[in-house]
């Protein structure tokens, strides 16, 4: 098993920057691929970001493609989602997710989820 807790979520105005922190244990964090997920309210979890397990590959959405980022730090088991240029419409819960696959991943999301970090944007 691999537990997942997100951190740095929070209310920020149009414009502003935000730093996601997903903190994993359980198991050896570099054999799995690392994502970020969204979900805003009457919404459909979507895809936001994912990271192969050496860190060296990196996917995103288009619609965070050029302001958002997303990192990896093995050793200290936490995946981050860098975010500027916020916009209202980025607001949802955000939600880590790991799995074996980088593909598969950004697909839909691999077999562990966090809880999730509401990030509100306010115009």
């Amino acid at each position: 098993q691999v537990q997942l807790v997100e951190s740095g979520g929070g209310l920020v105005q149009a414009g502003g920057s935000l730093r996601l922190s997903c903190a994993a244990s359980g198991r050896t964090f570099s054999n799995y691929a690392m994502g970020w997920f969204r979900q805003a309210p009457g919404k459909e979890r979507e895809f936001v970001a994912a990271i192969s397990r050496s860190g060296g590959s990196t996917y995103y959405a288009d619609s965070v493609k050029g302001r958002f980022t997303i990192s990896r730090d093995n050793a200290k088991n936490t995946v981050y989602l860098q975010m500027n240029r916020l916009k209202p419409e980025d607001t949802a819960v955000y939600y880590c997710t790991a799995g074996a696959v980088v593909g598969v991943v950004a697909a839909r999301g691999g077999n562990y989820w966090g809880q999730g970090t509401q990030v509100t944007v306010s115009s």
